[in-house]
């Protein structure tokens, strides 16, 4: 039997099937397969929840409002050359990340962001893919936007986005002192990384708040913080700005990161500090 609400597996016994539709269990809707919008032979410009042509007819602001498989928000994607692909979430410690890779300058960088499908909200950021999209705007970069579906999971997801990169030389993520969260990312990412032969990269990996802090008022870039959790609500509230002020007058049960979760940011590359 398939779950009410699970329009994967729907979706997966049509396709088993050779049908071009399926009912939509839970809003009794009839959907296209991928096989039955492969038949039509391009992309429609619809933002169909199957679409094998990366939603190619849809203009780029459609997209953004939109999508529902992964696609470029911005640009047309990066060239044949190997390129880094960012973990970008967002917030500060993704423009740290990109910070780094740009003073190496070795290679092109691919912004890949994840967002929920139906809200179109970047998670435990709290802010929308069209502040992602104006970011990467700003930096003059391609953004490859992935919209999660619940039940589809994540890793095989990134994979599915990946694909649209040509050539990738590392997955570059911006994590800075959390061993199991690091652990799980070498766990998840590490056959895919063999797949495209590439290697994962941690540039921010144990660097001291001090030297993180100093970077961001070098940049000149504004943060503010976009979302708060239980342990951080009375010290620290949405809309304020994250900058050296703010780390000294946070209690030590505080990560002055935010590492912890307390607390996330925007990172508002398109607006300098006064």
């Amino acid at each position: 039997m398939t779950p009410a609400s699970d329009w994967r597996e729907a979706h997966r016994q049509a396709i088993e099937a050779g049908r071009s539709t399926y009912i939509d269990p839970r809003t009794g809707f009839q959907v296209f397969t991928e096989l039955g919008l492969r038949a039509r032979g391009h992309c429609c410009g619809s933002g169909c929840r199957h679409c094998p042509y990366q939603h190619e007819s849809m203009e780029l602001d459609s997209r953004v409002a939109g999508a529902q498989q992964p696609s470029w928000l911005t640009g047309a994607g990066p060239s044949d050359d190997p390129a880094d692909v960012l973990f970008w979430s967002g917030g500060k410690d993704s423009f740290l990340c990109y910070r780094v890779l740009t003073r190496e300058a070795v290679r092109p960088v691919v912004l890949l962001t994840t967002f929920d499908a139906a809200s179109r909200i970047v998670a435990h950021q709290e802010i929308g893919v069209r502040q992602v999209v104006r970011q990467a705007e700003h930096l003059g970069l391609p953004l490859l936007g992935v919209p999660l579906h619940p039940g589809h999971p994540y890793v095989d997801r990134i994979r599915e986005a990946v694909a649209l990169v040509p050539g990738i030389a590392r997955f570059v993520f911006g994590d800075l002192h959390l061993r199991h969260i690091r652990e799980w990312r070498d766990k998840a990412f590490r056959d895919l990384a063999a797949e495209r032969g590439a290697t994962l990269h941690f540039p921010l990996w144990g660097v001291s708040p001090e030297t993180l802090i100093a970077d961001l008022e070098a940049s000149g870039a504004v943060c503010e913080v976009s979302a708060v959790t239980e342990p951080a609500e009375d010290v620290i509230e949405v809309g304020e700005r994250f900058d050296r002020a703010m780390m000294t007058r946070l209690p030590d049960e505080i990560d002055p990161f935010g590492e912890n979760g307390e607390f996330h940011t925007l990172a508002k590359v398109w607006e300098r500090q006064q």
